[in-house]
């Protein structure tokens, strides 16, 4: 009897330390007036499908059937000097998972950046990196604009947030309900933006775009800042950094809307088991039709093969992309998969 007591005591503690824990790691919630997207306590996708709530994850971490991950991926990091593109051009080099310095018009601009070895609230438990970022943050030039699509902890990592602004004092963008996070972290200015709304710094235009995901950082704060992809548009060309999403018809919308694009960064990892990822991620096949959607010139996986977020290792994704684009007659220059710490022109 008091071994069972001990047990009931024990997952009583347990869950008493979750609750906690998980009220103290939520953010401030969002407020304004009710859009079309916020129904005035929450934020709502485009599809109107949503995460999948406390059972959905219950389930899903009892019925998990994980992939292996290989225990040889590559750990080469870039040594040689990153070069200086003409303005005009553009110049994406792939740190890894949805990590990005896209160089254009003279500005350096990295994508949710994330250099620390977990993508956690803490640096000693949760996803470990699977590999080092293939362009170290030494390496890095001056940063110019950080883009942060969301809250998750493998798109708005605290370390390097902090990292950045005590090196490089860029101006952060992120989407709603974001900049008192931001804020509460560093002294750079910061900029939180709508669906559709923009902001235009040194000649470049940055639009926040819909995307099919939710937020929330711990157990109270669900769907309370709002997530999104960017649109970064010059005089000259157009990038779209797709963010975390589910499909969805919106990316038809966009396309028509502001395509075509002459570059598209899209996901295409942790999408397995389906019944459960699919309203937040894409399936390979998915972001094959997603560079139709947006009209896209040329297209870049990401979100993949660095953190083991779902049940698909890289191998996976990465075959199931090029069986996928083989499918519809698409050319792998025009959907790439790129190799960490790798430059690219455009």
């Amino acid at each position: 009897m008091t071994f069972i007591l001990l047990i009931v005591t024990g997952i009583l503690v347990f869950i008493l330390l979750v609750i906690l824990i998980g009220g103290l790691l939520s953010t401030q919630p969002h407020r304004g007036e009710k859009t079309s997207n916020f129904n005035g306590r929450r934020f709502l996708n485009p599809s109107r499908v949503s995460a999948k709530g406390v059972d959905g994850v219950a389930a899903y971490m009892t019925k998990r059937k994980p992939d292996k991950w290989p225990k040889d991926l590559d750990q080469s990091v870039r040594q040689s000097p990153l070069e200086i593109p003409e303005p005009d051009q553009i110049q994406y080099t792939f740190v890894n998972h949805s990590t990005f310095l896209i160089q254009h018009k003279g500005q350096n601009i990295l994508t949710d950046p994330i250099w620390s070895k977990r993508c956690s609230p803490f640096q000693f438990m949760g996803p470990k990196r699977q590999r080092p970022p293939g362009l170290s943050f030494d390496m890095l030039p001056t940063i110019d604009i950080v883009l942060l699509t969301h809250n998750h902890y493998d798109h708005m990592d605290k370390q390097t947030i902090k990292k950045l602004a005590a090196k490089y004092n860029p101006t952060f963008i992120t989407s709603l309900g974001n900049k008192v996070t931001v804020e509460g972290w560093i002294d750079s200015d910061v900029i939180e933006l709508d669906w559709y709304q923009n902001t235009i710094i040194n000649k470049l235009t940055y639009t926040a775009l819909p995307a099919n995901h939710f937020s929330s950082r711990g157990t109270r704060d669900r769907n309370t800042s709002l997530w999104c992809g960017f649109m970064i548009a010059s005089d000259s060309h157009k990038i779209n950094f797709v963010g975390d999403t589910g499909y969805s018809s919106i990316f038809k919308k966009i396309g028509e809307q502001y395509g075509p694009f002459d570059l598209s960064l899209i996901p295409i990892g942790a999408y397995l088991p389906r019944w459960f990822m699919s309203p937040i991620h894409v399936a390979p096949e998915e972001s094959v039709q997603l560079h139709y959607d947006l009209q896209s010139k040329k297209s870049v996986a990401m979100h993949f093969g660095t953190f083991k977020l779902a049940d698909d290792n890289p191998a996976r994704s990465n075959r199931e992309l090029t069986e996928a684009r083989k499918k519809v007659g698409l050319a792998e220059s025009d959907f790439h998969i790129p190799k960490e710490g790798h430059s690219y022109l455009i």
